[in-house]
């Protein structure tokens, strides 16, 4: 599917202002994280799902934010819902 077909990336701002610098749950477990993901819906930073603890994913089933941005660069967005790259 592509981004033109994902109505989750419609009225998503490019950035939203992080939680935290680093993965929410990782910082307060003590844990290490290999990549984060930042919410667009509510500014959460959850650490990738090559990392132990799968926090940005975690996220979305928990709270159903649908659409997430690499972190540091933005250098893409990820749909949840349909899994698609934007």
């Amino acid at each position: 599917m592509t981004d033109k077909k994902c109505v989750h990336y419609d009225g998503v701002p490019n950035t939203v202002s992080q939680n935290t610098e680093g993965c929410e749950e990782c910082e307060k477990g003590g844990t290490d994280w290999v990549a984060l993901r930042l919410c667009l819906s509510c500014g959460h930073v959850g650490c990738c799902d090559s990392s132990p603890g799968m926090h940005a994913t975690s996220h979305f089933k928990k709270t159903g934010h649908p659409v997430m941005v690499a972190l540091p660069n933005y250098a893409w967005k990820w749909c949840y819902v349909h899994k698609a790259y934007s």
